[in-house]
């Protein structure tokens, strides 16, 4: 079976994961270790949503840093069949739940009734641009309930088609780019200002990309 990388830290450190076939994408190592190493002081005894969750490696990982909650929403089933199995296999199920469905569906209906979610991955297929912009809209909509006054949400995408700077209640304050992937965090209200623009790439505000050069040409998920 495809590889979906390891758990990178915490109670499932070093596992491996399965993937659901060689037509997915998994989140490799170098961007899930920034990834979290930007997300972990957010994690711990956090709710965390896991759009379009793929291998659930996100989520996974997430709960091995001390998550208290995973939702995982995949509508494939050969994909859902795989997040239990990673489940399983990191003796993480307990705190996770599986959802198998159209994340928009979820975060318009059942959504409402597991948020408010302190951190929300989303990662559409990259020829979903307009999939990812829902998402992000629903996600902002101040009576959706879906995000907690802290929340964050991260939109992995092709790096050529970024979601917007500012969408609802949510706004960018950081991205950081792996060849054609790209990761942009989001967080409600004014864009925060980030106190290590000019040596981390992260952005304030505007369109500007730092590339991480040791990641050119990496495909991931």
């Amino acid at each position: 079976m495809p590889s979906a990388g390891r758990v990178i830290a915490g109670r499932a450190r070093g596992l491996r994961l399965a993937a659901p076939g060689d037509q997915t994408r998994p989140l490799a190592d170098r961007v899930k270790e920034t990834l979290f190493a930007i997300l972990e002081p957010e994690l711990l005894d956090a709710r965390f949503l896991d759009c379009c969750a793929g291998s659930g490696a996100a989520g996974i990982e997430a709960l091995s840093r001390g998550a208290a909650l995973a939702v995982f929403v995949e509508r494939d089933p050969r994909a859902v069949a795989v997040i239990e199995e990673n489940l399983a296999h990191t003796r993480l199920a307990a705190a996770g739940r599986v959802v198998r469905g159209e994340a928009l569906a979820y975060l318009r209906g059942r959504g409402r009734e597991d948020g408010p979610f302190d951190v929300v991955f989303v990662d559409p297929p990259y020829a979903a641009t307009e999939l990812a912009r829902s998402i992000l809209a629903q996600l902002a909509d101040p009576g959706a309930m879906l995000l907690t006054g802290h929340g964050v949400v991260v939109v992995k995408h092709f790096w050529r088609e970024a979601p917007p700077d500012r969408i609802g209640l949510l706004a960018s304050f950081r991205e950081r780019r792996f060849g054609e992937t790209a990761l942009t965090f989001y967080r409600r209200g004014p864009a925060p200002v980030a106190q290590d623009t000019a040596s981390s790439g992260d952005r304030p505000a505007g369109p500007a990309t730092t590339e991480d050069p040791g990641a050119r040409g990496a495909r991931q998920r």
